[in-house]
């Protein structure tokens, strides 16, 4: 096989993937039959709000589905493997070597028991050769590289010592230091003030360009999206219901729900604009995921929702890409009975 035919192969398959919670309350449906396709060093975001089911597609390719949880059906195929079905002794094989994960809480990451440099030589210690004074080394390189200072001191700090800013840095700094193939960052700067959200997403994204790695963002956030990504699968109520070209969904967004997600994020407007204008917001809440309503699960907070919408569920159907700045026409898929046109 050539290095070409390699390269253009998914590092990462996910098909048909339904993870389920089997609870007192009613069968959840976290993740609905979501597939999707990432290529070797392809940032890949997963966009859409709280309780769509992005978290759970990222610990379900860890492996980290715990009752009353469990994964009903589909294939997750890394490199070719399918670990799905993996034990957890093989998929503790795979962790943090081949896929890492950059959890939301870095205070819930990290063990207040043992110091930075235990916790960040874990996975050097784990899945390499390397001698203690070696793994040290590695350890105050990496901690340099994501921005703290004075490394070889705070190796010996606890994590209480670090901000929030500081903690996740460490975070990352655990991730990625066994150079994995695939990262996975879940809301990996929400507690984070504005400035250091910048600073985390620059160089969460020039690790992933220096170590060739694949990533997928969750986030809710497609302003931050929008500048790191290259694709965007776009999630309401444990389904996709639109993915393609990271620009052509910024610029023409084909499912109401997202061209909601597009209107409400704030926009800066100069004085002599005119008035000031309301923030434009999604009406209505997400259903019950127990209880979805018939039909497309956003038709009863969708302003172009028909008889039909309430009635049968919308296909995942793909449209071309209109050709924007590599010029290549790549698939964007929708699923909506009425989406909306597109203009050149």
């Amino acid at each position: 096989m050539s290095n070409n035919e390699q390269h253009s192969k998914p590092l990462l398959r996910v098909q048909e993937l339904r993870t389920w919670f089997y609870t007192f309350g009613g069968l959840v449906k976290a993740v609905d039959g979501v597939s999707f396709d990432l290529a070797p060093g392809e940032i890949m975001g997963l966009v859409g709000e709280s309780g769509g089911g992005k978290s759970m597609i990222g610990f379900s390719i860890m492996g980290l589905i715990d009752p009353p949880g469990r994964i009903e059906g589909g294939r997750i195929e890394f490199n070719g493997k399918n670990i799905a079905g993996l034990s957890e002794d093989e998929m503790r094989v795979i962790r943090g070597k081949e896929i890492a994960m950059i959890f939301q809480d870095p205070m819930t990451a990290l063990n207040p028991l043992y110091t930075i440099g235990n916790q960040i030589e874990e996975t050097l210690a784990l899945h390499t050769a390397l001698s203690a004074r070696e793994r040290r080394a590695k350890a105050i390189e990496m901690l340099h590289k994501v921005g703290i200072p004075q490394p070889e001191q705070r190796l010996s700090h606890y994590p209480h010592q670090f901000s929030g800013g500081m903690r996740q840095r460490v975070v990352i700094a655990i991730a990625m230091i066994a150079k994995p193939r695939l990262l996975i960052a879940d809301e990996p700067t929400t507690a984070l003030d504005v400035t250091i959200q910048a600073q985390l997403l620059r160089l969460m994204r020039q690790q992933v360009v220096e170590n060739g790695t694949s990533m997928i963002l969750i986030t809710h956030d497609l302003a931050a999206v929008s500048q790191m990504a290259d694709t965007i699968v776009v999630l309401y109520c444990g389904r996709i219901v639109e993915k393609g070209p990271a620009e052509d969904i910024i610029a023409r967004p084909r499912h109401p729900y997202t061209r909601g997600l597009i209107d409400s994020i704030p926009h800066e407007t100069a004085e002599n604009d005119g008035p000031k204008q309301r923030l434009s917001q999604i009406p209505g809440n997400v259903p019950d995921i127990r209880k979805l309503p018939p039909g497309c699960a956003f038709a009863p907070r969708c302003s172009r929702a028909s008889e039909r919408c309430r009635m049968q569920d919308p296909v995942l159907m793909e449209h071309n890409a209109i050709a924007m700045g590599s010029g290549k026409l790549r698939p964007h898929a929708v699923a909506c009975h009425h989406p909306l046109a597109v203009s050149p």
